[in-house]
């Protein structure tokens, strides 16, 4: 019996593996954050990386991409990607409104909330990770 759930263990373990994989290797590795939704970009462009993020730090795919239905993220490995612009189709919000209408509707306060936020987590839990604006947003050449 202990045999046999040892075996279903190690099973489930390296599906997981695998699966994970699977999201961050099918994806591109290098993104140029170059969002057409800005007519003008006020700093240089952000160059985030798959594999650095998802095999050194850790990070689940599900930690940026998502298909929110009622509160709840229910997107998962292999479902299709959508760029953020699909859902966050505004630049950036302008004016009053509740922190989560931004984050909802437009693409900068998405991305800053979302990258930021985990940043900020991880340094935290003392864990390194850019913080400073010029650490993803290097100046211009």
């Amino acid at each position: 019996m202990r045999k046999r759930l040892l075996v279903l263990m190690v099973a489930a373990m390296s599906v997981a593996f695998v699966i994970s994989s699977v999201c961050a290797t099918s994806a591109p590795d290098k993104i140029v954050m170059n969002n057409k939704v800005f007519k003008k970009h006020k700093k240089a462009l952000v160059h985030f990386t798959h594999k650095k993020h998802h095999e050194q730090y850790k990070v689940a795919c599900t930690e940026c991409h998502h298909v929110m239905k009622d509160g709840k993220n229910v997107w998962k490995d292999g479902d299709p990607v959508q760029k953020c612009t699909e859902c966050h189709k505004g630049a950036k919000a302008k004016g009053k409104m509740p922190k989560a209408e931004k984050i909802k509707g437009f693409y900068y306060n998405a991305i800053h909330a979302n990258c930021v936020g985990c940043h900020k987590d991880m340094k935290k839990k003392g864990k390194k990770a850019p913080s400073a604006c010029k650490d993803c947003h290097p100046k211009k050449k």
